[in-house]
């Protein structure tokens, strides 16, 4: 969901200068959006529905892995959901109003910080399972869960302030109107600092289970390690590249 982001909501540093956008390469922009955002509703709502339904049938999976993904997939839903007014926003215009931008938006990052965390919480959850073998995190599901959205809904604050419709393009826009060096920072920085953190602790999670459990202690049920480990190794390939433009853009806008 972090192309998501950066393809709807990519910031417009109005402090940088520069000339202003072609309409032939807005369209491609346009058009290269549609196509991505379109490809991820018709794989990711069905995918995820599935997730939801038979989520109850995963009988190798432990009732707080349960729960985390299902709320994966509920995050996921929640920015899926919104697609549709996006592609037809690239196609014709932000016709919804400020107050739309801002809560659409606001529920994109919302979406987007839930699904790190909940992903980092799945990486610790294994790590002490298999680890502590006779500990859990099974009496304080429900207060985790509640961490997770509440600290997601922090997080996603400053969307709500900055989101503003812009004109300065071929069509009007929902985008990140970010005129100051101080209002980069508000965005670009809770963003890294979250996923540079949230990759910490994958990746303490993993490396200390490797050094800790030989490889049959490790692998002792192969449906819940290679789905967990999918998920990690997909979310980190996809987050990677994300985190390093926001560091990139961060470092021009503070020269």
């Amino acid at each position: 969901m972090e192309q998501l982001n950066s393809t709807m909501f990519a910031p417009n540093i109005s402090s940088t200068p520069g000339p202003p956008l072609s309409a032939s390469l807005y369209l491609l922009h346009s058009l290269v959006s549609v196509v991505v955002l379109s490809i991820c509703f018709l794989l990711g709502f069905p995918g995820n529905i599935a997730v939801i339904i038979f989520k109850l049938k995963q009988e190798h999976l432990t009732s707080v892995s349960q729960s985390l993904m299902l709320n994966l997939a509920v995050s996921d839903l929640l920015c899926l959901l919104t697609l549709p007014l996006w592609i037809y926003t690239f196609l014709e215009s932000w016709t919804f109003g400020l107050v739309a931008c801002k809560i659409l938006g606001y529920l994109l990052f919302c979406s987007i910080y839930g699904s790190m965390l909940t992903v980092t919480a799945l990486s610790v959850q294994r790590y002490i399972q298999v680890v502590y073998l006779q500990r859990s995190l099974q009496e304080g599901k429900k207060r985790l869960l509640a961490l997770i959205w509440l600290v997601a809904m922090i997080l996603s604050i400053p969307v709500l302030v900055l989101s503003q419709l812009t004109t300065d393009l071929p069509s009007t826009q929902c985008r990140f109107n970010l005129s100051s060096p101080s209002q980069v920072v508000a965005v670009l920085i809770p963003e890294s600092l979250t996923g540079f953190a949230s990759f910490s602790v994958i990746a303490f999670a993993y490396i200390s289970l490797h050094r800790k459990l030989n490889q049959t202690a490790f692998f002792n049920n192969p449906q819940t390690t290679r789905l967990v480990t999918s998920i990690v190794v997909t979310f980190f390939f996809l987050w990677i590249p994300f985190l390093i433009l926001n560091v990139f853009v961060y470092s021009i806008q503070e020269q």
